[in-house]
């Protein structure tokens, strides 16, 4: 039987990059999907070839940052599949700059994003696995949130955010079965970092994790994995 039969996730930021590579590597272990992405044409054509291999995909077009877009979401989720046994907070954005000339509108964009759009998924998933008698959660960090880098100021901070907001996840979710774990990705070869000049990992690469943690027994939990390629500096850095 594969790792994830039976089993409903939702994966928010799913029609492209990590998100994407996400649910393919969920529905290759037999989940159910709910996808979740601003994008309808992108989103729909993931969808359509996770259906096409015979994976139960449904997509859902929303914006995380919107509390009653979420609301629908999940609530489509449960009409479809009468459960939701994983959350995966990938949506996000990373737009920076020098400190000074970073505007609040960047900011505030940054932190709907990463912070607001994790924490009203959260919210709405606790919602349903406290009744179900559990459930888990994984939020998609970054190294940022471990070593920064210069002109990330917002994303640094957001990703930082998210690691509370995981331990707190945590925290509450224990008593009631739920788990909540964050993976914290290192350079991963997506559209924005083709032309970085430092070891890459692929998306492929990097999901494995998020399967390993998403496979874990209900009462073990994996709260944090650093990821990413040796040969990128990290320690000794900053």
């Amino acid at each position: 039987m594969k790792k994830l039969q039976g089993r409903t996730a939702l994966v928010t930021g799913a029609s492209r990059g990590i998100g994407r590579g996400i649910c393919e590597a969920l529905a290759g272990e037999g989940a159910d999907l709910v996808m979740v992405a601003r994008g309808q044409d992108a989103l729909q054509r993931v969808a359509g070839d996770l259906q096409a291999k015979g994976s139960r995909a449904l997509a859902v077009v929303a914006d995380v940052t919107v509390e009653s877009q979420v609301c629908a979401a999940f609530a489509q989720a449960i009409q479809r599949f009468s459960r939701l046994d994983l959350l995966v907070n990938n949506a996000g954005v990373s737009d920076g700059g020098p400190l000074e000339e970073i505007t609040v509108e960047t900011w505030d964009k940054v932190m709907a994003a990463n912070l607001r759009g994790p924490f009203l998924c959260t919210r709405e998933a606790f919602r349903i696995m406290k009744p179900a008698g559990g459930g888990r959660i994984i939020n998609i960090g970054s190294l940022a949130a471990k070593r920064v880098r210069p002109h990330t100021a917002a994303y640094s901070t957001s990703k930082h955010g998210l690691w509370g907001l995981t331990q707190v996840s945590a925290l509450e979710g224990r008593q009631f079965g739920i788990s909540c774990g964050c993976i914290f990705p290192g350079n991963t070869l997506v559209e924005k970092n083709k032309n970085r000049p430092e070891p890459m990992m692929t998306v492929d690469q990097l999901v494995q994790v998020v399967v390993a943690m998403a496979s874990l027994p209900a009462h073990i939990n994996m709260l944090e994995a650093v990821v990413l390629p040796v040969g990128q500096p990290y320690l000794g850095r900053g």
